[in-house]
């Protein structure tokens, strides 16, 4: 690895660490702070955070290489994306600020279920909180092979080495400086891949002459064309990954943490304004990439590798070190906002409710942390295959959250009808129908002699599972009645909106 390199790389982790380590000594003193900020994130941080937490590796390493794959028809999950993105600003963040402090301060997710229904059993609560650790370990996997990606493609280092080395920078900050350290570090992280997804598309563009350059190296049929070899089910398919949006932790998270829903307006013309060069810039890097390695006679094995390529053949080592580290902003980012909603659920949601109900804000604190060491140790050991295709492992999971929660959070928001059985029979659904769909195989082989095929290769679970949700919760909430406290509240809501 050169020196200049070398540089960029260490200044990234040591910048890292130093925000853990401001977040550590500013906010950590009791849950509330390390789980959630104390609620008074900006405008640009809430929006760059969610961004940045939302994007992980896929937005410079499956994105790119899906359009470097397939073309220009690989941009539908953006537009799908960007809608999704939009309708959680506009549906979700408001409502979702003002009700988690209104139902007696709801710290997460799976608090803000029990708290909304009145659910004394806890079950809507405990079942959330293992749809988090199932869902997010898997995610959390899918950002940690991202790293291992990085460090064999870029340095030639060992890809468990990169995978355990990545997993153990976030570890650091996050365990440290918890909710108020992930969020700024995301903040920064949003700006360095920003500023990566104009600079490497931008400059292998110019390298190859313009658009004149680049269609004519690339000669291959409908690669330009977005409706190439595209289906109606393929279609939606594609742009279904915006509904995951609504049911995303991570994300949604940082719209309870922000300083003020006067502040939402701002957060979204921000959030929006990045969202979307980042993702112009991610489809970009992979369709000039392929046209870059046509002309120099490159052969890439794994197209998902294409942002690395570019980086290091295109810039100087310092400059190329920035780019590498803008990958490692993406992966770290989201990976420790994920570590940090598991160790939430984990503490909150089963050490406090179910073995230490008298457990100090101290104690918890430290539960929390060892929660993030447990999570991604995990995590860990499920990347240990450098095969796992990185978009992959981030749809199944996407769409988990999306179908498990995506439904829950919307009419909870919106309709007073809506019961905590419908809720629960709601998630159960959504979770069950994105297992059934994405891991049996119950379509026969494709072609003689090949295996068996799952629906997933069909339509994409989260369309199914979202909609069938959806169905339960408004069936399920039609049998009984919710308790008149609770539509009290819902009224207390709209009242706040209002104000």
């Amino acid at each position: 690895m050169q020196t200049g390199t070398l540089i960029s790389l260490g200044l990234y982790f040591l910048l890292m660490m130093g925000i853990g380590l401001y977040a550590f000594r500013q906010s950590t003193g009791n849950m509330a702070e390390y789980m959630l900020g104390g609620r008074r994130l900006g405008p640009a941080v809430t929006s760059l955070s969610a961004g940045a937490s939302d994007m992980s590796g896929w937005i410079l390493l499956g994105l790119p290489g899906a359009a470097f794959a397939s073309g220009l028809s690989a941009g539908w999950i953006g537009v799908g994306l960007a809608i999704g993105a939009l309708s959680n600003y506009l549906i979700v963040a408001p409502r979702l600020r003002v009700y988690t402090e209104l139902a007696n301060d709801a710290l997460t997710l799976p608090d803000y279920f029990e708290k909304r229904f009145e659910d004394k059993s806890h079950a809507l609560r405990v079942l959330s909180s293992v749809v988090i650790v199932l869902f997010f370990t898997l995610y959390t996997s899918s950002g940690v092979v991202a790293g291992g990606k990085l460090f064999e493609s870029a340095f030639g280092a060992s890809y468990h080495m990169g995978v355990w080395l990545t997993a153990g920078v976030v570890v650091a900050y996050t365990f440290a400086g918890g909710f108020m350290a992930v969020s700024l570090t995301d903040f920064v992280q949003g700006c360095i891949m920003f500023i990566a997804l104009i600079l490497v598309p931008v400059t292998a563009f110019t390298s190859l002459g313009g658009a004149e350059g680049v269609t004519q190296t690339i000669t291959a049929p409908g690669f330009f064309d977005p409706f190439a070899g595209a289906t109606v089910l393929g279609l939606v398919s594609l742009l279904a990954w915006g509904l995951g949006y609504f049911g995303q932790p991570h994300i949604i998270v940082r719209f309870m943490a922000i300083r003020s829903v006067k502040d939402v307006p701002m957060a979204r013309h921000i959030g929006m304004t990045w969202m979307i060069t980042t993702l112009i810039g991610a489809i970009g890097t992979g369709l000039v990439g392929l046209a870059y390695a046509k002309a120099n006679n490159l052969d890439i094995q794994d197209g998902e590798t294409i942002f690395i390529v570019l980086s290091q053949l295109l810039f100087s080592p310092l400059v190329g070190g920035f780019l590498l580290a803008a990958i490692l902003a993406a992966v770290m980012s989201t990976i420790s906002s994920q570590l940090l909603v598991s160790s939430s659920s984990l503490t909150g949601d089963f050490y406090k409710l179910f073995l230490r109900r008298g457990a100090s804000e101290k104690e918890l604190v430290t539960v929390g942390r060892l929660s993030v060491v447990a999570v991604a140790l995990v995590a860990c050991l499920l990347a240990a295959s450098p095969d796992a295709s990185v978009l992959d492992l981030v749809g199944n999971a996407w769409a988990g959250f999306g179908a498990a929660f995506g439904p829950v959070v919307i009419l909870s928001l919106h309709w007073r009808r809506m019961t905590g059985m419908g809720a629960l029979a709601g998630m159960i659904i959504g979770a069950a129908t994105i297992l059934v769909w994405t891991y049996l195989p119950l379509l026969p082989p494709a072609e003689v002699g090949g295996a068996a095929r799952t629906l997933d290769s069909l339509l994409y679970a989260m369309v199914p599972g979202f909609i069938l949700c959806w169905l339960t919760i408004w069936g399920v909430s039609h049998l009984g009645t919710p308790p008149q406290s609770v539509t009290d509240r819902f009224g207390d809501v709209e009242k706040a909106m209002k104000a």
